[in-house]
């Protein structure tokens, strides 16, 4: 082949690839016109950048004829605007009549119709977040009717099923169930205040011994003190005298009575005998009622000075206050017992909430760790509110023979104050924030999408889904973060 052939060749060829591009760039420059031009998120492939209009927004071409499509939510709920224009002029919104239909991953498509307002087409209804969708656009403009498609993502993310079975991430259904309303209080353990006895000295006294230790088991009767007291000291011979006496004047009196008895005593000895007989017994009653009021017993043995202080009841020794050598005054408590096998937790009640409030509801007791709860319920709810806090008092009453709650310890209470059956619920590890929304992350074939909710009532497991899912959708629960982590990653950016 000579020179001259083989540039003809090439200028031949050159021609038929120009001939054919025209072509092909006229096919899809026609009435029926679609260009599927993939937006932001991590799910589908990078594309070419859609072109812009004048006001920001995406601008589809059919020939002369161009549409731009904006998503305006300046002060508005989200509304899509769109703009017409001929030859890149501007042209009066009445001169082509327009229709939007949206094609969300698990929902049916939405169409979207729109009227003349001011100097754009405007729709109908509320663009829901995300704006996540396949769109078609369809433009009616003298008599021809030019179509275009293209997909615009946000908030999704494409994970298989392996992936999210590494990541601990459960799928579920959303559902009806039965949610308990519930009210989340904080709480303190206290010891149960029926089964808990401070050890209060009546007198005053030196302690000589204090042998029972800050939190040592005791039994009933087990010596938690002694303590020596001049007065009890006192009291104890006074008592001691007394009785004699008074065991002196009996015997008196059985002898005159009984000399009377034989008319060897006169009756005046007898009354005499009598009389002294009863105050020495008076005397006696009153150096014991003494002692009693002290909680002490008769008895000192050698020691009548000396005073054993034993436990009340079985249970814990608490708050002890004092060691060997030290002077107490009456009425010092030295420690108590505290019976630690059911203790009381303390919950406030805010005035907005008393009403809500009764004894026999059902609550669950939570220790700060998390993993350590109870079931018990309300006992009793006081009548009056605090003069400084303004709260009411709920008393749980919990078994405790582990010893596993102590009395002091913050704890978190979950009260049921009512059941009710609801449409759609998920569970609450599936909720997560991604901007301001409160989502969970819906799961269409491989991919996870957010779904903006609203949400009502919980139970502190599961909550009512009152808007943003529908029942029969699967969505992400368990550690649903990862899904969040993996939409972060991908930089899924918010494209109108």
């Amino acid at each position: 082949m000579n020179t001259k052939s083989a540039v003809a060749l090439a200028v031949a060829t050159l021609l038929v690839g120009a001939i054919a591009g025209f072509q092909l760039g006229h096919r899809n420059a026609g009435s029926s016109h679609q260009s599927t031009q993939a937006a932001h998120g991590s799910a589908a492939p990078a594309a070419q950048e859609a072109k812009r209009g004048p006001h920001g927004g995406r601008l589809l071409e059919d020939g002369a004829f161009q549409v731009e499509v904006t998503i305006f939510e300046q002060g508005v709920p989200p509304q899509f605007r769109l703009y017409v224009y001929e030859n890149g002029k501007p042209l009066p919104p009445k001169a082509a009549q327009a229709a939007i239909s949206l094609q969300r991953l698990g929902r049916p498509a939405e169409p979207i119709a729109f009227h003349v307002e001011r100097d754009y087409l405007r729709g109908d209804k509320t663009v829901v977040e995300p704006h996540s969708f396949d769109v078609t656009v369809s433009a009616d403009r003298n008599g021809k009717t030019s179509r275009w498609r293209y997909a615009q993502v946000e908030a999704r993310v494409e994970m298989g099923d392996a992936q999210l079975k590494e990541a601990g991430v459960n799928v579920l259904t959303a559902g009806p169930v039965r949610i308990r309303s519930v009210l989340e209080l904080p709480g303190t353990i206290k010891p149960n205040g029926d089964r808990f006895v401070p050890l209060l000295q009546q007198f005053n006294g030196t302690v000589v011994a204090a042998p029972v230790g800050e939190g040592t088991h005791v039994k009933r009767g087990d010596i938690l003190a002694v303590v020596e007291s001049p007065e009890v000291g006192d009291l104890r011979s006074a008592l001691a005298v007394a009785r004699d006496k008074a065991e002196l004047y009996r015997r008196t009196l059985e002898r005159e009575e009984k000399l009377f008895a034989e008319r060897i005593s006169p009756e005046q000895d007898v009354l005499a005998a009598r009389q002294a007989y009863r105050e020495a017994q008076i005397t006696a009653n009153a150096a014991a009622r003494k002692l009693e009021a002290m909680r002490v017993t008769a008895g000192g043995g050698a020691n009548v000075a000396r005073v054993e202080l034993r436990a009340p009841i079985d249970g814990v020794a608490t708050g002890k206050s004092v060691a060997p050598g030290q002077a107490v005054d009456a009425g010092t408590v030295l420690m108590s017992v505290a019976d630690t096998s059911t203790v009381w937790v303390e919950l406030p009640i805010y005035p907005k909430d008393m009403a809500a409030v009764r004894p026999g509801q059902a609550v669950v007791i939570k220790a700060s760790d998390g993993e350590t709860e109870a079931q018990g319920k309300v006992e009793a709810v006081s009548a009056m509110a605090g003069e400084q806090t303004r709260t009411a008092t709920a008393r749980v009453v919990l078994p405790n023979r582990e010893g596993v709650w102590r009395p002091g310890t913050l704890v978190n209470a979950v009260l049921t104050t009512g059941e009710q059956d609801v449409a759609v619920a998920v569970d609450k590890s599936a909720i997560q924030t991604v901007r301001d929304w409160k989502v969970v992350f819906g799961r269409y074939g491989q991919y996870l999408e957010a779904r903006p909710l609203e949400l009502g009532r919980s139970d502190g497991k599961m909550v009512e889904v009152i808007e943003g899912l529908s029942a029969g959708e699967k969505y992400a629960a368990g550690n649903s973060f990862t899904v969040k982590a993996e939409l972060g990653k991908a930089g899924a950016t918010h494209d109108h």
